[in-house]
Parts: structure tokens; sequence; C-alpha cells
């Protein structure tokens, strides 16, 4: 009886944490998928930040060429796990990119380490309005190997705004990237971003995003530069809310193309890989 009675609560042992386990990432799924539920399901497109809350692991590969065809892949491409912690909140820990430089002058190594939090302040889903905003906060920290990376902690506000119309969307965003220290050396910049999209045939998101950035202070003072960049990204519709399980994988490529005359790299291509859960 005794036994009996110990084997029965060794059982009990090794299943509570299990089963408290399963309740927290239910609760936390649940969480996330009503958050989810309140905003239009667009995709987050290849280089502007995303307008709306996303719960994803992502990876992007990206080979940026230099007037001098000097060429550098980023591999990781400075993304990360996002994470859906409360309602209307996103908070992102983007992990240091790998890069690699065809110049025998220039070291390999990783780049900075980043963080963002998110919240949500407006969202209407597609019948009842189509359109969200919200406001988020970045920032990097020097873990840069070999001047891969940057020489000072930045951080970085930023608003972001985005209106649909049937199948088509438009996202922009809008911020500062700010140095903590030795402002007048680095500079600051303001990095201004759209994109306007389209959801084709349930799994195809053609888009097309114009990226600039104004320099102010620093070495490129006055100087703006402008990428224009198509691409697609081939998904069901983003957020999982009607379907059986969260669980997606979304793949996609695009092409930075300098349209300015000032342009610290030529083009870029980018390939990017998502899993959504």
């Amino acid at each position: 009886m005794q036994r009996t009675a110990l084997v029965m609560f060794m059982a009990l042992a090794v299943h509570l944490p299990l089963m408290a386990q399963d309740g927290f990432l239910a609760r936390w799924q649940q969480r996330a998928t009503q958050t989810q539920l309140k905003q239009p399901a667009w995709a987050p497109p290849l280089v502007t930040p995303y307008v709306g809350l996303i719960q994803v692991y992502r990876t992007d590969f990206a080979r940026q060429t230099a007037s001098n065809h000097v060429q550098t892949w980023s591999l990781g491409g400075s993304k990360g796990l996002n994470l859906i912690p409360a309602a209307n909140t996103e908070l992102d820990v983007n992990l240091p990119p790998y890069l690699e430089h065809s110049a025998a002058t220039v070291a390999n190594g990783a780049g900075d380490m980043s963080f963002l939090l998110k919240y949500r302040f407006l969202a209407r889903a597609e019948r009842h309005g189509n359109y969200e905003a919200s406001a988020f906060m970045a920032a990097s920290i020097p873990t840069g190997s070999y001047k891969n990376g940057g020489t000072d902690a930045m951080v970085s506000p930023n608003l972001g705004l985005g209106k649909g119309f049937g199948p088509f969307d438009v996202q922009t965003t809008i911020g500062a990237v700010l140095p903590v220290h030795d402002t007048a050396t680095l500079g600051r910049a303001i990095a201004w971003n759209i994109a306007g999209q389209a959801h084709l045939v349930r799994y195809f998101w053609p888009q097309v995003e114009f990226n600039s950035t104004y320099f102010r202070g620093g070495p490129n003072d006055g100087k703006v530069q402008t990428f224009a960049t198509p691409g697609m990204l081939v998904a069901r519709k983003f957020g999982g809310v009607e379907q059986p399980s969260r669980l997606a994988l979304c793949v996609g490529a695009g092409e930075q193309i300098a349209t300015s005359t000032f342009h610290t790299y030529n083009h870029q291509i980018i390939v990017t890989t998502r899993l959504l859960f």
C-alpha cells in the first residue's frame, strides 16, 4: 500500500509541472491569438518594421554589394525571437548577425545585439476599419567584433501606421537613430520607411518598399540615402487566428536597389525565413 502510494506521488510530481507548463503555454497562445484578432493580418515587410504584433522566430540572410564590388554577407540579419507577452505588446530579442566580407582587409565577425519593445495603441481588423498604429523603442548594444558593430549603444524611438484597402495595405514607420554617447562624432539619423503590399491567391504577398535615411551630424551630415525594395513573401494569412494551429512557415526574398545619389552600398539581396507560432 505504501509502495503504491509512493509510486502515485512520484507520478503526480512528474506530471504536475508538465500540466502547469501546458496551462501556461495554452494561456499564452490564447492571449496572443486574441491580441492578433484585433488587428489586420498583414505580412511583415522585408525591411520596413512591422506595424502590428507578431509572434515569430525570424532569420534573414543578406548579400550587400558596394560600389567598389566588395560584398558583405549578413547571416541572421539582426533578427531573432518576437513574442507577445501581454495584450497590445510585443518584445523582440534580435541576435547579433555574423558578417562575412569579401575584402581580405576587413575582418569577419559578429555584429551588434538589439532589442525592441512595441505597444500597439490602435487597431481594427479588416472588417472593422482595417488599420492600426503602434509606437516602439529599439535599442542596440555594441557587441560587435572587429569593427562589425557600432562603437556605442543606440536607441531608436519609432512610430508606425498602417491602412488596408481590401487585399492591399500600406505600412509606414518613422524614427530616429540616436547614439547614447559621442553624438557629435557619430551623428544622428532619421529613418523613414513605407511599404505597399498585396495579398494574392491566398499565399502570395508581393510588395515594394522605399527605405530612406536622413543623416544629421557625423561623417554623412546633410546626406540622404534611399533604396527601393521589390520583393515577394509566400505564407498563409498572417496571425494564424483562422487556422487550427498557429504554427506556420513563411519564406521570401527581395532586393534593395539604391535610388539616391549618395548611398553606402549599391544593392542588397535579402532572403527571409520565418516560423510563426
